[in-house]
């Protein structure tokens, strides 16, 4: 008898952990189905700053497109800038420059350290010496750098 309430106890318990540990089913609310829009297709957005430049950035985290949207919107102010690596190439959606965000690693802030800190057209003029001291590691955090909409895809 012993043994089986011990059985069943730890039935019981799979049972209970396997509820706890289970995911809520996602309702089909808008928010939900602009994520998954998102997921499945990357989006544009035009980002400025203090020289009133403008930089085509490329985003394809569902989380970051949202987020981009929100900051468009003026539904949220935070992380409001664009920290990302540049690539050294030329991108068909921003052909006026020779560097690209790299849309993997493109992430928004509040704060950042100043070494990553630089305008747009600043990284252009010095984009040979990009990698080394300025801009270590392609990392790039224009403190000024704002999101002032969203375009097609090219």
């Amino acid at each position: 008898m012993r043994r089986m309430f011990t059985k069943a106890a730890g039935m019981a318990a799979v049972g209970v952990l396997a509820l706890a540990t289970a995911q809520p089913s996602q309702a089909s609310t808008p928010a939900h189905q602009r994520l998954r829009a998102a997921a499945e297709t990357p989006a544009y957005f035009v980002m400025t700053d203090i020289t009133r430049e403008e930089f085509v950035v490329k985003l394809t985290k569902p989380e970051d497109i949202e987020h981009a949207r929100e900051l468009v919107s003026g539904e949220t102010t935070d992380r409001p800038h664009v920290l990302t690596r540049i690539v050294k190439r030329t991108a068909g959606y921003n052909p006026r420059w020779s560097f690209h965000a790299n849309p993997d690693t493109t992430q928004f802030f509040d704060f950042a350290i100043e070494v990553c800190d630089a305008s747009i057209p600043y990284v252009e003029d010095h984009l040979d010496e990009a990698g080394g001291a300025f801009l270590p590691g392609l990392v790039w955090c224009d403190w000024s750098s704002r999101l002032v909409r969203e375009i097609p895809a090219p």
